[in-house]
């Protein structure tokens, strides 16, 4: 499922239908990415949405790409960047959390409070 968005350095662009386009559920900014592909990339592990984020901004990055396309790569990349960057904020708060976990169990550890 996660293969339908498919970033290119050439002037292709993603695929997918893009006929839905025009049919937004709720009003948002102006974007040119399916709710499909929205879903698509909100389902993304990390390791994949940074992989397609690199290609996005190669694409970019190497030019040839119309002002449409270029457009779309970065309402792509910019998906793939706020995916990315909510699940490291996940494996922060679950870092930050085991590291005061293991800070209050040391502080009791071998006192007769551990021992009850």
């Amino acid at each position: 499922m996660a293969d339908d968005i498919e970033i290119t350095q050439t002037e292709e662009t993603i695929t997918g239908d893009e006929s839905t386009n025009t049919a937004q559920p709720a009003p948002q900014a102006a974007t040119s990415l399916t709710q499909e592909e929205r879903d698509l990339i909100a389902a993304m592990p990390y390791e994949e949405a940074r992989d397609k984020l690199v290609q996005a901004v190669r694409a970019l990055e190497n030019g040839g790409l119309s002002l449409d396309q270029s457009m779309r790569q970065w309402e792509i990349g910019e998906a793939l960047a706020q995916r990315a960057e909510s699940l490291l904020a996940d494996v922060r708060a679950r870092l930050d959390a085991a590291q005061a976990q293991q800070a209050q169990t040391a502080s009791t550890a071998g006192t007769q409070e551990n021992l009850q």
